[in-house]
């Protein structure tokens, strides 16, 4: 038996969100469809990027500037400023486009289910935009269609 692929266990009927949207739609966008992230499009369906529940609650938590040292008139940064940069934007933000994740992995409809698990694991990604040859989106991977599809394989 042929390994079952993205394009047998994704969701079709993607949910989306547009860069331009508020962080407000956006957080009632996930309660409404009882989901913790979605792709966010283009007006004409290709990813831009994706946002998840994750990156509101980084807006939502104390900033805390990181610890340096001086020596020699030179500042030396404790931890990451560049993360520090990231977070004070995200903080900061009022739309998805600003705490969207523009580096997004994505899969093809012909990913193995082997590979877009293993993905997932390396990555520690919860869920896989799965894109059509043209860049717009032909559906979702979750880790939970990946796990539903082993009770399928065993039927």
């Amino acid at each position: 038996m042929a390994e079952m692929t993205a394009q047998d266990i994704m969701t079709k009927n993607v949910v989306t969100i547009s860069k331009d949207s508020s962080i407000e739609e956006l957080s009632e966008l996930l309660l409404k469809n009882k989901i913790s992230g979605v792709p966010v499009t283009d007006e004409n369906g290709r990813l831009e990027g994706i946002v998840t529940e994750a990156d509101i609650i980084v807006r939502d938590t104390d900033l805390h500037f990181p610890r340096y040292f001086k020596l020699l008139d030179a500042i030396i940064y404790l931890e990451s400023f560049r993360k520090f940069r990231e977070n004070l934007k995200k903080h900061l933000a009022t739309r998805v486009e600003d705490i969207m994740n523009e580096k997004v992995i994505t899969i093809k409809t012909d990913t193995p289910l082997s590979e877009a698990a293993e993905i997932m694991l390396d990555k520690k990604i919860n869920r896989l935009p799965v894109l059509e040859e043209d860049g717009s989106i032909a559906g979702i991977v979750t880790r939970a269609d990946i796990v539903k599809s082993m009770t399928l394989k065993k039927q």
